[in-house]
């Protein structure tokens, strides 16, 4: 399918011999794609029929077309960076963390990410001078698999400064505003580099069957100026190869209408709203996550909030008033009590009704009773939510029952969520973990808490549809195959094709046609689908050599 320039639109192309997710028809074997719009959907016998020589026809041989998906948070540069430095996710203790950094040829600072020293046999971290001397000297970064921590080597504390920052104590590992000081130490990289960075993110998403992303900037993460060149991958030259959409979020807090309205301007009005990682507060792997009990393996320590309800109530209201969608990042109990409040007292600074129609969206949200899913669902806040992170840390011994003993049990509540209303979309927050939708997906079905399993369609609609509706896209078919619809999608080779429900007290799969439910990827094979194709507004960003031999 080739991208269309100034001078040319390219042929109208026609799958067939396959099957299409639509609403449309649940038995649709074939799509006809015009430009950057569905065109068609149907039968076999009615492509047949319809089918000419001025058509593009690709037979997919067995394979799904279905809806594109929408990571609803993630990091291109911080993606980028850490899919050409040092994978260190397998590493099981601080021996092989100093082998790696040994053996990393070159110059400048060694950049590593993935650690996790809840896996380990001996969680002892290395020291700042071991890394010190595994690099010959070099400035060593490190970042812990959930990137709110990480190990920095003597040099590298110096350089940044970090001994002057909160979150310092003169070893290794640095947290807080020491660790956002070392990270952005390391990103001070010249703007060819960073693009190369944002390209090979971009180009991953797409080999994996995203069609958009939803980056969360920050301060304390790249800066405006990382923001801003991950928003002009919307407005490249037509002849340059396409990729996802980027649909951006700055994470800074507002103090007044007025100062939302210009952090909005400072960005060209290329952003989608003032939130993301706009921190309340950090991680649960590196204890920064705030609780309102301790933390089960450090009862002394309850986590950070970096935000206090005065200044996340300020936030809220200034994006009401101006008609901008607000949020944060929230992880711990105690931090959504913080969010909580604030929307309260929003709603009685600018009135109830006012907050709920900028559609507010809250990242993460994994320790939530049911009194706080009523109160999200009342203001109509969308939940950003990750269900890798359940497939990595949820269930017996896990990281989360490690860190919060019996309170995992009821953490990223998916089915409380959608029964009680609260909209809910899916990210990854790459690249914390990949960018695998299938596998998130997979997630959902498979909940560690058997109470919050939702079904595979609707799963599969949170890591599509409900992405574009969380970022309040302006075409309101964006996220579905039906005659005039984007023609934003990506084709799948699947081994079979099923319908998969939650409930593990009934058959959890079935391929009853009576149903008339469009079939999704048995997810139950051991194995992801293979992307084939990825298409967004018509123009190609991925092709497997597969699809068209």
């Amino acid at each position: 399918m080739p991208h269309p320039d100034s001078t040319s639109r390219p042929a109208p192309v026609l799958y067939r011999n396959g099957s299409v997710y639509t609403a449309a028809d649940p038995f649709a074997t074939a799509m006809l794609v015009d430009g950057d719009t569905v065109a068609w959907v149907g039968s076999e016998q009615a492509a047949t029929s319809i089918a000419d020589s001025s058509m593009e026809i690709i037979d997919l041989r067995g394979a799904l077309v279905a809806p594109g998906f929408v990571d609803s948070h993630m990091h291109l540069t911080e993606t980028g960076i850490a899919l050409e430095s040092l994978q260190l996710g397998s590493a099981t203790s601080a021996r092989a963390l100093l082998d790696a950094v040994a053996g990393v040829k070159g110059e400048g600072t060694v950049l590593g990410h993935g650690w996790d020293e809840t896996a380990w046999l001996d969680p002892t971290l290395p020291t700042a001078e071991e890394l010190e001397r595994a690099a010959g000297g070099r400035p060593v970064y490190l970042s812990r698999v959930d990137a709110h921590s990480a190990l920095v080597s003597t040099s590298l504390a110096e350089s940044a400064d970090l001994r002057s920052q909160d979150g310092f104590d003169g070893g290794a590992r640095v947290i807080r505003a020491a660790h956002a000081a070392a990270r952005l130490a390391t990103r001070q990289l010249p703007a060819e580099v960073l693009e190369r960075h944002q390209a090979r993110a971009l180009a991953e998403a797409a080999a994996n069957g995203y069609v958009a992303l939803a980056e969360m900037g920050a301060p304390h993460i790249g800066g405006a100026d990382d923001l801003r060149m991950a928003a002009a991958w919307n407005a490249q030259d037509a002849a340059a190869r396409p990729v996802p959409e980027v649909l951006p979020y700055w994470g800074e807090a507002a103090s007044s209408e007025e100062q939302a309205g210009a952090l909005v301007a400072q960005f060209g009005g290329a952003i989608r709203g003032l939130g993301g990682d706009l921190n309340i507060d950090g991680s649960l792997g590196s204890r920064t996550a705030a609780l309102r009990a301790g933390y089960h393996d450090a009862g002394q320590e309850r986590g950070a909030l970096y935000l206090d309800v005065d200044q996340a109530a300020a936030h809220l209201a200034a994006c009401s008033l101006a008609g901008i969608q607000g949020g944060f990042h929230v992880i711990g109990d105690a931090g959504l009590d913080v969010a909580l409040e604030a929307l309260d007292r929003a709603a009685k600074e600018v009135g109830a009704q006012r907050v709920r129609a900028a559609g507010h969206r809250f990242e993460h949200v994994e320790m939530v009773d049911a009194a706080a899913v009523g109160r999200l669902a009342s203001y109509s806040v969308t939940v950003s939510a990750q269900p890798a992170f359940d497939a990595a840390w949820g269930g017996p011994g896990g990281l989360y029952e490690r860190r919060v003993g019996e309170r995992s049990r009821s953490m990223n509540p998916f089915a409380t969520f959608y029964a009680a209303g609260v909209p809910v979309c899916f990210g990854s927050d790459s690249p914390v973990t990949p960018l695998r939708p299938w596998s998130s997906v997979r997630a959902c079905v498979e909940h560690h808490n058997q109470d919050e399993r939702i079904s595979a369609r609707a799963a599969f609609l949170g890591h599509t549809r409900a992405g574009w509706r969380a970022a309040r896209h302006a075409n309101p078919m964006a996220g579905q195959l039906v005659p005039g619809a984007p023609a934003s999608f990506a084709v799948w080779e699947v081994e079979e094709l099923m319908v998969q429900v939650a409930d593990g007290r009934v058959q959890s799969w079935s391929t009853d046609p009576r149903a008339r439910t469009p079939l999704l990827p048995a997810l139950d094979t051991g194995s992801d689908p293979v992307c084939l194709q990825t298409v967004k507004d018509g123009a190609e960003l991925f092709a497997s050599p597969a699809l068209r031999s």
